[in-house]
């Protein structure tokens, strides 16, 4: 009988060269949710999560701000004027209002939930979009079918 453990390697000489990860079976996959099972709630923002994403937020806001100023003193027949231009300034309108309003969300105490159902925005998702007010599943319906901003507006 064999009672040498795993990382036990006294009765084994040391190879001459490296031959990579040892010969150990990998664990075998978890078992997969039902896949009519509701989605596992996302984990909750701690006070560290809250600090970094509002860092991040400012950090935006301060880069939307400048690029605004930047577009805005390009004098006529410069980039500024251009349909790129113009595109990049509405571009940075609309980033820079979805941070302010996520920095609003956030010293209200209603940062990190889900616009539609009110449901956790998952952590995951914040820290690539900080500024996003829909959670991933509701986020896709957004896309599909947009509401008016009437109706987003009277969901506050």
């Amino acid at each position: 009988m064999n009672h040498q453990t795993i990382g036990d390697r006294s009765h084994h000489r040391a190879p001459d060269h490296d031959t990579g990860p040892s010969p150990v079976s990998p664990r075998p996959p978890l078992p997969s949710p039902h896949p009519l099972a509701p989605p596992a709630p996302p984990a909750p923002l701690s006070p560290e999560d809250l600090v970094a994403l509002r860092e991040n937020l400012q950090e935006q806001r301060l880069f939307r701000e400048e690029q605004l100023r930047r577009l805005a003193v390009l004098p006529p027949g410069t980039d500024a004027g251009s349909e790129a231009g113009i595109g990049l300034a509405a571009s940075a309108r609309m980033v820079l209002a979805d941070v302010e309003a996520a920095l609003g969300r956030m010293a209200e105490g209603r940062y990190g939930r889900c616009h539609l159902c009110r449901r956790p925005v998952g952590r995951e998702r914040l820290v690539i979009v900080p500024q996003a007010r829909y959670c991933a599943r509701c986020q896709q319906v957004q896309v599909r079918v947009p509401v008016p901003v009437q109706e987003q507006e009277a969901g506050r």
